[in-house]
């Protein structure tokens, strides 16, 4: 089946002339690294002068974080290595 009212590729292209992606602008933090306007450092935790984000407590719970999760991880092989042992004994 035929689309009998088509968009010409004029019309198409100026419809997604918008659709186009902007970089993100970013500012210079007190620390010197640069980071997004109108939100705290990544680096330092401020945010217009104040300390907004603790840094080194972040830090500590993405660390136990990954810690946990790779813990999980080892003990869900093993789980899986004493399954097949399981499976071959039964068989």
């Amino acid at each position: 089946m035929v689309v009998r009212m088509r968009a010409t590729r004029a019309h198409r292209n100026n419809r997604r002339s918008h659709h186009a992606l902007v970089a993100p602008t970013l500012a210079k933090c007190e620390c010197g690294a640069l980071a997004r306007r109108h939100q705290a450092c990544a680096q330092c935790g401020k945010y217009r002068g104040r300390q907004v984000i603790d840094i080194v407590a972040r830090a500590e719970r993405l660390s136990a974080r990954s810690k946990r999760k790779a813990k999980e991880v080892r003990e869900s092989g093993k789980a899986e290595k004493k399954a097949e042992a399981a499976a071959k004994k039964s068989a």
